[in-house]
């Protein structure tokens, strides 16, 4: 599969009107009068020229402002007070990159991955179209493609690059078929495991008045491990260092010495705050995650990296292999920030002068007017979808939320999936549910007209929207122990993943230790029983926990395999039988496992 050119659209935007720099001592072109005229001299460009980038990453379809915690930002002042901001809304999006772009001619707007895939059912509910015309309204230039992006499969993807109606549920709007993205997605380390080329474009060069930036885009290489196995078959995900180093020389050759890789993979700061500075001295001080030794394996040839995934807000520097600090960002997740980044282009060496590069993170604050396009886009897509999404499904008695080691809507779903999996088999014992697969909360206030505690179709898809099976497998108990303990070891051990347990399952977790010694083995119990390793459990999971996804491979090794019915189905049908509008479902006391700290 190939990319289709990057459109006319956007093309013709990046190249209209030459810039007018006044620059000291700046050479003046003389252009010759004709007879009883004069004539004003044209400036002749500077040596420096100041680029503006626009960054964000992790959109996935936030069309709509994120609700509760996913849509809040913290931020820090000068006295270390603390402050909650409301954030994100393409309306509000829209808005602040415009009033970014006013005054800087030369501007470019990029993004890092997952800008679609486990939306919201706005955007969701019609494999993410909505998305790509929000995304093309925001004129974004460039993006690498994430893990989400592969949620529906390659052939899926290129659909969303190139355009046409969906193979399975044809077109949305009778008046105009779908065209697909007018920006390209970069994916320089997804091959095609046949021919051993990329799947879309590796790179794409940004042009304008003898400026050139160069894009190399690359997903995270553990990929396969965290997207359900149908939506990478036949792909093959390479080593982000080596394959940003390997398209760095071949822009070189170019000519093309200003390099920003965009880098669907990410850090932790140590600070949750959006404007913590994270390359302030000190211990626990910094950003730490696989970003850090992938920024110090890039070539120095490239000048910025544009990274994601982690859903982390940071504008640090890290030094390139030569010791030279090289700025690294990243905008948070669903539309709540942007990075403003300065690049100053070198004229004369065709190169990014490193040391005057600025960066810091703004806040897509809902205080400013909405964008209309985007108010009216919005509209037009929840109208279609409010049949399915405004349907009453449940009550709650208080905002459940996603948030913590063990979260309050983590035991809710486990018990959703436990009561699922026993009406198909009355002795499933326990279930487990990953935490990365839960992407909001479930808020006490209205969304819309349906009033409070009203849970809709459209809230709970929001909560699960990767269509996902319960199913059910036979694991010992030593694989069972075996698959808790490698929530903190292996793959999972520098950023746990900690698994949300349904109602009987206890633990205790000892985070002063390290790797696999963190669960508690003698802890483990199962309605007050400790857990036999030579005994055999019946446990219940969605169908991405079962293919051993998440780096849980002891999972992917259940036997006796039941494919049970759509998680989002079983979750809408316990909510239905546990709660009323005069007795909501409570919030869970998230309490099944004991954390040490």
């Amino acid at each position: 599969m190939s990319a289709r050119p990057h459109k006319k659209r956007a093309t013709r935007r990046v190249l209209i009107g030459a810039a007018v720099l006044s620059t000291t001592g700046a050479l003046i072109a003389a252009i010759p009068a004709t007879a009883g005229e004069t004539q004003s001299a044209a400036p002749v460009p500077g040596r420096y020229q100041d680029v503006q980038l626009l960054s964000f990453n992790d959109l996935h379809g936030n069309l709509e402002p994120p609700a509760g915690s996913s849509g809040r930002v913290t931020h820090v002042h000068e006295d270390g007070t603390t402050e909650t901001i409301n954030a994100g809304g393409v309306e509000y999006l829209a808005t602040h990159l415009r009033e970014a772009r006013k005054g800087s001619t030369y501007s470019i707007t990029a993004a890092a991955g997952d800008m679609v895939g486990a939306s919201p059912l706005i955007s969701g509910l019609f494999h993410d179209e909505p998305t790509i015309e929000a995304l093309n309204g925001l004129d974004l230039d460039v993006t690498s493609v994430g893990n989400h992006e592969f949620d529906e499969g390659a052939k899926e993807l290129a659909r969303l690059q190139n355009g046409g109606c969906h193979p399975e549920d044809g077109c949305y709007d009778d008046s105009e078929k779908f065209g697909g993205a007018n920006f390209p997605f970069l994916a320089a380390n997804v091959t095609d495991e046949q021919t051993g080329k990329p799947i879309l474009k590796p790179y794409w060069v940004w042009k304008k008045n003898g400026v050139k930036v160069g894009f190399i885009g690359v997903t995270l290489e553990g990929t396969p491990d965290i997207v359900s196995a149908e939506g990478v078959k036949g792909l093959k995900f390479g080593d982000e260092v080596e394959t940003i180093n390997k398209y760095a020389k071949v822009l070189q050759k170019q000519g093309v010495k200003s390099i920003v890789a965009l880098i669907h993979e990410g850090g932790a700061p140590a600070s949750a705050a959006y404007n913590y500075d994270c390359d302030s001295p000190g211990p626990g001080d910094g950003i730490s995650g696989p970003i850090v030794d992938i920024a110090k394996n890039i070539t120095p040839q490239v000048d910025a990296l544009v990274t994601g995934h982690t859903h982390q807000a940071y504008a640090c520097t890290i030094d390139d292999p030569a010791g030279n600090p090289r700025t690294v960002t990243s905008a948070a997740s669903f539309g709540r920030l942007y990075t403003d980044t300065t690049l100053t282009y070198d004229r004369w060496t065709g190169d990014i002068a490193r040391t005057a590069v600025k960066s810091a993170n703004h806040v897509v604050t809902r205080d400013v007017a909405k964008a209309p396009d985007m108010t009216d886009l919005i509209n037009r897509w929840k109208a279609l979808a409010a049949p399915v999404a405004s349907r009453p499904i449940g009550y709650i008695a208080g905002e459940i939320s996603n948030s913590g080691t063990e979260s309050p809507l983590g035991d809710m779903i486990a018990d959703a999936q436990l009561a699922h999996a026993k009406s198909l088999d009355a002795e499933t014992d326990l279930a487990l549910m990953n935490p990365g697969g839960i992407r909001a909360p479930l808020t006490y206030a209205a969304s819309g007209s349906e009033g409070d505690g009203v849970v809709t179709y459209g809230e709970a898809y929001t909560v699960q929207p990767f269509a996902n099976t319960v199913n059910l497998v036979d694991l010992t108990g030593d694989q069972l122990i075996t698959a808790l303990q490698q929530q903190v070891s292996g793959s999972n051990e520098a950023a746990p993943k900690i698994l949300q347990v349904s109602s009987g399952l206890t633990y205790t977790l000892d985070l002063t230790k390290t790797g696999a010694a963190r669960v508690v083995t003698d802890s483990v119990k199962l309605n007050g029983a400790a857990i036999d390793p030579a005994a055999t459990y019946r446990v219940a999971m969605n169908s991405f926990l079962a293919g051993g996804g998440d780096g849980f491979a002891e999972l992917g090794k259940g036997t006796n395999v039941l494919v049970g019915g759509d998680d989002l189905a079983a979750f809408e049908s316990y909510l239905t039988a546990n709660s009323s509008a005069g007795t909501p479902y409570p919030v869970p006391a998230a309490d099944r496992i004991t954390v040490v700290k």
